[in-house]
This record gives structure tokens, sequence and C-alpha cells, in this order.
């Protein structure tokens, strides 16, 4: 019987093949190709408008305007760190030691964070989106992302996980310390930690230099509010714009069995929008594409949604795209939905509304 099952001829798999099609016409077309001059010249106005920022702090001196700057510099840490997001994914230059380093410098001197403990944290994710005990984006904590982490909070927690979708982007602002003390905690293990006692220094002196300025040059209560007003931004940013990616999108049991195309698709969502919106999410609002590809550069992914649709389109797995707005609406009937216990019900209403029905010649 083993004999007869091993000569047996394996049975293609239709998904698997359309998806290395996939690959051949995405690469045909050239959208894994670097793009070196986009990145350098985006981080050149971003150097620029970081520069003309601190030159505001230090001519503004003690006026409430301070604030806005603190605004504004959230705003840029955060861009900054879409942009260690791309290098750390080899979307910037060809030679990975350079995309290394540049991520590095870029994540822990200018956004604050620990590259090395962003990177073993997200190479996770991306290789088991929303899978339960693999994605540490959902794994249990004060906020419970399916159903299994929500039965095993406290009773006396019950009523929050009720209201748990609106506590999250209460939450959010946060979100920049709590990376900061994940960096600490992730540099200070036992554990091998590539460039430890570098990015220990950059992210001590990164960290301390804001409210050291602060409290030189600006009044007790302004320096605080301005060092609080930065890291809230900051927080605030980024966690907006990582929620609405897989969030209310199909989660997958810890044994579950996927093909790679329908795991990436189906737990993930797109952020509809034009140029503005690219800008604005770091190309993240293409988060289809950046799972399926990703090492493929910010300008290419709009080229490449039209062959990742048409592919899922002749394959019937729905590929799924919503408004920033919309997408935050179902986020928050999703987290609450499991604070109910409904999360294994819930079904991401665009996820349907969107799928196309194969349609033959």
């Amino acid at each position: 019987m083993k004999n007869d099952l091993a000569q047996r001829p394996a049975q293609p798999n239709p998904v698997v093949n359309s998806f290395v099609e996939l690959q051949r016409q995405v690469k045909g077309a050239g959208l894994l190709g670097r793009r070196r001059r986009f990145y350098l010249t985006l981080f050149s106005i971003l150097l620029l408008a970081w520069g003309g920022a601190w030159t505001g702090f230090g001519l503004l001196g003690h006026s409430g305007f301070q604030l806005l700057v603190a605004v504004g510099l959230g705003i840029l840490m955060t861009q900054f760190g879409f942009l260690a997001h791309e290098a750390a994914h080899r979307q910037v230059f060809s030679s990975w030691g350079a995309n290394d380093w540049f991520a590095r410098l870029v994540a822990t001197g200018l956004s604050g964070i620990s590259y090395a403990m962003w990177q073993q944290k997200h190479t996770r994710h991306h290789a088991n989106p929303n899978m339960i005990g693999k994605d540490p984006d959902i794994r249990p904590g004060f906020v419970a992302f399916h159903d299994e982490a929500a039965a095993k909070r406290p009773r006396r927690l019950h009523f929050i996980a009720k209201i748990q979708g609106y506590l999250l982007f209460l939450l959010l602002p946060f979100l920049g310390f709590s990376l900061q003390v994940d960096s600490y905690r992730h540099l200070l293990s036992k554990g091998k930690v590539d460039r430890r006692a570098l990015e220990l220094v950059i992210l001590t002196a990164r960290i301390a230099v804001v409210p050291v300025l602060g409290f030189i040059f600006l009044p007790p209560a302004l320096a605080i509010g301005f060092v609080l007003i930065q890291q809230a931004v900051f927080g605030f940013y980024m966690g907006a714009t990582f929620a609405p990616n897989h969030k209310g999108m199909k989660v997958f049991a810890e044994n579950e069995r996927a093909d790679f195309l329908t795991r990436q698709v189906r737990s993930s969502r797109n952020i509809s929008g034009g140029p503005f919106m690219d800008f604005l999410m770091g190309g993240l609002n293409y988060q289809i594409e950046h799972h399926l590809f990703p090492s493929m550069p910010r300008p290419a992914l709009r080229k490449a949604a039209a062959f990742v649709r048409n592919s899922c389109r002749e394959q019937d797995i729905p590929y799924t795209s919503a408004s920033l707005l919309r997408s935050y609406g179902i986020v928050i009937r999703y987290l609450n939905a499991v604070g109910h216990g409904q999360g294994s019900v819930f079904s991401c209403p665009l996820a349907q509304e969107l799928r196309q029905p194969l349609v033959r010649p």
C-alpha cells in the first residue's frame, strides 16, 4: 500500500500553480525591481522635514506652538518607521547589508524602536499571519484578538472585553511606549541579539535626547507635554496604520493548513485610496500584495494589485478592500464580537460583498 502511494503521481494544486503564474507575471512586469531613487528622495524629504521641525523647536522658545512641533515629530517618527520596515524587507537596496544597516539606523536612531526586536517579531507575523499561537500580533494581551484568547481572560475583565473594540483606539497612543519597553526587553534578553550593544547605545541616546532637550529649553509643564504628545502621536499613527490590515479577517487555528496564496490573502485587507493613502500608510494599504511579495517596493504595489485581484478571481479567493474609516468600523465590531464570545461566527462584511464570482469564457 505504501509503495502504491509513493508511486502515485502528485496531484497538482491549482491555487499553488496560480501563485507560481502570478509570480511570473509580476516579475515579468518588472514590479520586483528596486526603486532606490524613490526611497532616497523620500528619505531626503523626511530628513529635511525632521531638521525643519527641530529648527522650529529652537526658534519658538517658550511657546505653546511647541506642541504642534511635537505632533509633527511624532508623524515623522512613524514615516521613518515605514522606511525602516521597507528596507528590512529588502525593498530599497539590492544589497542585503545596505538594507540591513539602513533599517537598523533609521528604526533605532530616528523612530526609537529596536530593529532587532522588530525584525524577529515581524518575520514571525509574515510567516503566519493571523495564526493562533504563531502570529505575535494576535498574542493574548489586554485586547483579545480571537475567541481562544478571550475565553482565557479572567472573569473580572469580561466587561472590558465587550467594549475592547473601542478601547483599542484609546490604547493606541501608548503603543510607542510599549514598543520601547519591548525593545529594551529584547535587547537585554539572554538570547542571541544581533548588534545588541550598538542598538542599546543608539536607542538609549535617541530616547533620552527628546526629554533632555525639552527640559533644557522649555518650562517643565511644556516639556512634559512636548515629550508625551510626540510619543502619543507616534503610537497612535503607527497603530492606526497596522490595525485595519488584519483585524476582522480570517483567523487560522494553530494546526489549520492553507496554501500560501489563500493564507496571505484571506488574512489581509487592503485600504482603498489614491497616492495620498500610499504615503499616509507607507504602502501598507496594499497589505495583500505586501504579504504576497514582501520585497516589492512601495511604488509597484498599486500595479501589482491588478494582477493579484485577477488571480484571486480565477481561484475564487475573496480579495478584500475597504476605505480607511470603514475598515476601522469593521475592526471595532469584530473585537467587540470577540469580547462577547462571538468572534468565531464573525465574518468581515466585505469578504463576501467584494467576492467576485468566477466568470469563464
